[in-house]
């Protein structure tokens, strides 16, 4: 795993209630390179100020006064999305279709192969790297559209529906330069390369007005 020198690593977050465990955890990840909080149960994991910037979360489906699989769906349910790599001494083909079926990277038996471990921690921080990705994308679509005067998101809404110009013009008792400027403009601020591109982040946005197409004739 290689970081650049002003990144840190990704954040590995244990809950095990076993203190061998943890301690055992906790030093193969670090000599692989991740950085890593360990919890001996849910409570202390969600009070951490860093819960939220875990790549990765390893937890135990048996917990002292708590059940692993609960947890894991209370993240689900709460939206908290941090992928899960599920261990456990005794899991079972039930447990593990549950964990799975609610998200899970991963399933993992006790005692470990360290390669197998690290194997699936690394899928597990790639998948959080992509979902932070695409959430960052969608955040700088949505400040961008921010950006586009009201009538630019009409006319937006209408040419990503599929009209060409002079109907977009005609519904909204525009001249058809008029509307040619405004499309220039919101293509520019939204800094789309094609239709296409726009037409995927009108998607995004719900900004694509649905109940209009070039084709549509009014009776």
């Amino acid at each position: 795993m290689t970081e650049h020198a002003d990144e840190q690593p990704p954040l590995i977050c244990i809950v095990d209630d076993d203190a061998g465990v943890r301690g055992s955890l906790d030093s193969l990840l670090r000599s692989a390179g991740f950085a890593v909080l360990a919890f001996a149960g849910p409570d202390d994991y969600l009070a951490s100020a860093d819960a939220d910037r875990a790549a990765c979360l390893l937890l135990d489906i048996q917990l002292q006064g708590a059940n692993g699989l609960d947890f894991q769906q209370a993240l689900l349910d709460s939206e908290f999305h941090v992928p899960v790599i599920l261990i456990s001494g005794h899991g079972d083909i039930p447990q593990t279709v549950r964990g799975m079926k609610a998200g899970a990277v991963s399933f993992l038996a006790k005692p470990f192969d360290e390669e197998a471990l690290l194997l699936a921690v690394r899928e597990a921080v790639e998948v959080d790297r992509r979902r932070r990705d695409s959430e960052g994308r969608d955040r700088n679509v949505r400040l961008r559209f921010d950006t586009l005067t009201e009538r630019e998101r009409e006319v937006m809404a209408l040419v990503t529906a599929g009209l060409m110009n002079k109907q977009v013009a005609g519904k909204l008792s525009l001249s058809e330069i008029t509307v040619k400027i405004h499309r220039g403009n919101l293509m520019r601020k939204m800094a789309a390369g094609s239709l296409a591109d726009l037409v995927r982040m009108a998607e995004a946005l719900g900004a694509r007005d649905t109940s209009v197409t070039r084709y549509h004739r009014p009776g």
